[in-house]
C-alpha cells in the first residue's frame, strides 16, 4: 500500500494541460487574464473625460467666435492688418491639435492599450471651426459690414432739391435725402444691354424740365430698354425721397452708357450725373446694415454652438 501510495505521488498529472489546450485553439493568440478573470483587449479606446469634453466643446467655439469676428466686423476695414494678424494666428492654433493628433497616431505603438479618438476628434473640430468662421465671416462683411463701413465714411446731405443742385456738389455723398416734392421722371428713363439689363431713371422737381438731369436712380434688369418702363425698386413709392449713393465702381461705367442713351434719346442734359438707389430712407437702411452684421453673428455663434454640443455628445456616445 505505501507502494502504490508513492507510484501516484510520482505519476505525472496531464489534467491541467487538457483544460489549458481546452480553452485555446490551435495557432490562436493568447488573450491575457486580468486578476478576477477577464481578459483584457489590447486596443481599447479610452472616453473622453470632463476636462477633454470641455475641452472638446468650447475650444472649437472660441475659436469660430473669434475667427468670425475679426473676418466679418468692422475691424477688418479699420485695421486690416490687426485683421490679417487675428485670422493667421487663430489658422495656427487651429493646427496646433492636428500636429499633436499626427503625433500621437504615430507614436500609438508605444502604449497598446489606447487610441486617441478625442485628440483626433479636436484636430476634426478645430479645422472646421476656422474654415466655418474664416468663410462665414467673410459673407456676413461683403453683404453687411463692409457697405455700412463705406456709407458711414462719406457724408450724408439732406433737403437736396434736383434743380439748384449740381452732381459735383455731392461727389462725396453717401446718402441724400432729398427735397419734397422730388420724384422719378420716368418718361426720360433708359437701359443699356451687356448681358444684364442696366437702368436708369433721373431724379425730377416740379413739372418743368430741368437743366441739367445730375441725379439719377439705377438698376439691373427692372426696365426693357427700348421704352420708358423703369420699375426699380421703390419706383412707384410716395414715400421714397431718399438715394443710397451706388459703390460698385464695375457696374457705374454701363450706368454711364445708360445716360449717355437717355441724353440722346431724349434732348436731355446731364453734366455730372450721380447714381442711387431710391429708398424711403436711407439712413436706416444703412443702419440695419450694422445690425444685420451683428445678428449674422450670434446667430453663426449659437448655431455652432448647437452643432459642436450635438458633435461632442455623438463622439462620446458612439466612440
Amino acid at each position: 500500500q505505501a507502494l502504490r501510495i508513492r507510484l501516484s505521488l510520482t505519476k505525472p498529472n496531464h489534467s491541467w494541460r487538457a483544460t489549458a489546450a481546452s480553452t485555446m485553439d490551435y495557432g490562436s493568440l493568447a488573450i491575457p487574464q486580468t486578476g478576477k478573470g477577464k481578459p483584457l483587449l489590447r486596443f481599447q479606446r479610452r472616453r473622453m473625460n470632463a476636462a477633454a469634453i470641455m475641452l472638446n466643446l468650447f475650444m472649437p467655439w472660441a475659436l469660430f467666435c473669434i475667427t468670425f469676428a475679426a473676418s466679418a466686423l468692422t475691424v477688418r476695414y479699420e485695421s486690416p492688418r490687426t485683421y490679417a494678424f487675428v485670422v493667421g494666428c487663430t489658422f495656427v492654433f487651429a493646427l496646433a491639435p492636428c500636429a499633436m493628433a499626427i503625433r500621437v497616431r504615430l507614436n500609438r505603438h508605444a502604449d497598446l492599450e489606447y487610441e486617441p479618438t478625442w485628440h483626433i476628434f479636436l484636430a476634426f473640430s478645430m479645422i472646421t471651426a476656422w474654415f466655418a468662421g474664416f468663410l462665414l465671416g467673410d459673407i456676413t462683411y461683403t453683404q453687411y459690414t463692409r457697405p455700412y463701413c463705406d456709407m458711414m465714411n462719406l457724408n450724408t446731405y439732406v433737403d437736396v432739391s434736383p434743380a439748384g443742385w449740381r452732381g459735383q456738389q455731392v461727389m462725396d455723398a453717401g446718402t441724400i435725402q432729398f427735397a419734397t416734392g422730388s420724384r422719378l421722371d420716368i418718361t426720360k428713363s433708359m437701359g443699356f444691354k451687356n448681358k444684364e439689363m442696366y437702368c436708369v431713371a433721373p431724379i425730377t422737381i416740379g413739372n418743368g424740365s430741368l437743366p441739367t438731369y445730375d441725379f439719377w436712380v439705377v438698376g439691373t434688369d427692372c426696365c426693357s430698354g427700348g421704352q420708358a418702363d423703369f420699375h426699380c425698386p421703390s419706383w412707384n413709392s410716395r414715400k421714397a425721397l431718399g438715394g443710397l449713393r451706388l459703390l460698385t465702381d464695375a457696374t457705374r461705367p454701363f450706368y454711364r452708357l445708360a445716360v449717355q442713351q437717355a441724353e440722346s434719346a431724349h434732348g436731355i442734359k446731364a453734366a455730372h450725373p450721380v447714381f442711387f438707389t431710391w429708398v424711403h430712407d436711407p439712413m436706416a437702411m444703412v443702419e440695419g446694415w450694422r445690425q444685420g452684421a451683428q445678428q449674422a453673428f450670434l446667430f453663426w455663434m449659437f448655431v455652432h454652438l448647437l452643432t459642436q454640443i450635438f458633435l461632442v455628445v455623438a463622439d462620446f456616445l458612439v466612440f
